[in-house]
């Protein structure tokens, strides 16, 4: 069985991306960042126009909802980065490039809202958020599979969804209804960003299963959230599971499984031998994020218990 070439994979799913770009326009709502912010609350900063310095007694939302807070800006902050990445990819022609540059901009909200929530409401630093966004930017953000389209239309179908919850779930750890509306809001667009690409690679797995089965056991194998270059993601990452906005679990059972069941990859027929082994390698993927979520679980369990008998 012959491969498709990138070219003859995006030629071939053109036609999807045309009438999936006409369902989004139909069932995308328009929503305006500014309506989500509590303006009233805000009062001027130390600096040239010598307001009042940032406290930490500023915020009553949870340390640990303020660390989530930062990460989901400051992954929403690199869109200069994947809109490069997705553009190299996808081109700028078409209804790939149409998709393109709509994504773009309604991903462009997300970051502009969640800073002005979290500058007027004062519930971060505002000079460590911007030097931190500084330096995550400086980074840059480079695609493992940057020339590969099934590969990236696999990492965003899950990529979406991890970020829908992570949003979801922050709002409700911040105990402000302001802000979990506002975050209820971006999640609503992750979740057709989701729903968008997810349905590319359903009708790849039509066009072509072994690639796609291949793509998406490797993205499974493999994943990491964009945010996985800012400073001290690995320690904010643990603080996060703990808390439960986002953990093994929720990432086996609440991203990668539901995806894995839309696009019945279990069925999938037509398979060459390299498919079989890729099918084969999500099922054991599958089985040891089950026991690595269990094992988590058990040791946060064990932590809580320890903390409350103190």
């Amino acid at each position: 069985m012959t491969a498709l070439s990138q070219t003859a994979l995006l030629l071939e799913l053109e036609p999807v991306v045309e009438r999936n770009l006409d369902r989004h326009l139909a069932v995308a709502k328009e929503w305006f960042p500014h309506e989500y912010v509590p303006w009233s609350e805000g009062r001027t900063f130390d600096g040239p126009l010598g307001g009042e310095a940032w406290s930490e007694g500023d915020s009553t939302i949870p340390d640990v909802a303020r660390t989530a807070l930062i990460v989901n800006l400051l992954t929403e902050d690199n869109l200069p980065s994947y809109h490069h990445e997705i553009a190299t990819l996808f081109g700028r022609d078409g209804a790939w490039g149409t998709w393109v540059h709509r994504w773009t901009a309604e991903e462009g909200r997300h970051g502009t809202a969640i800073r002005d929530y979290l500058t007027v409401t004062r519930a971060v630093d505002p000079v460590a958020l911007e030097r931190a966004r500084m330096v995550h930017m400086s980074a840059g953000y480079a695609n493992v599979h940057d020339d590969e389209v099934l590969h990236s239309l696999a990492y965003v179908s899950f990529q979406e969804l991890a970020t829908r919850i992570s949003h979801r779930n922050t709002g409700r750890v911040t105990g402000d209804p302001a802000c979990e509306a506002l975050l209820a809001r971006v999640a609503a667009d992750e979740n057709l960003h989701m729903v968008f690409y997810r349905n590319l690679l359903a009708a790849a797995f039509e066009l072509a299963p072994s690639q796609a089965m291949r793509a998406v056991a490797d993205v499974v194998a493999d994943f990491q959230m964009p945010g996985n270059g800012i400073d001290g993601f690995a320690r904010k990452s643990v603080a996060i599971a703990l808390a439960g906005i986002y953990d093994l679990r929720q990432h086996r059972d609440e991203v990668v499984a539901p995806v894995l069941r839309q696009w019945d990859v279990f069925n999938v027929t037509g398979l060459d031998a390299d498919g079989e082994a890729a099918r084969e390698a999500i099922a054991a993927h599958l089985d040891e994020l089950d026991r690595a979520a269990s094992r988590f679980e058990e040791k946060r369990a064990a932590r809580a218990a320890r903390l409350a008998s103190r």
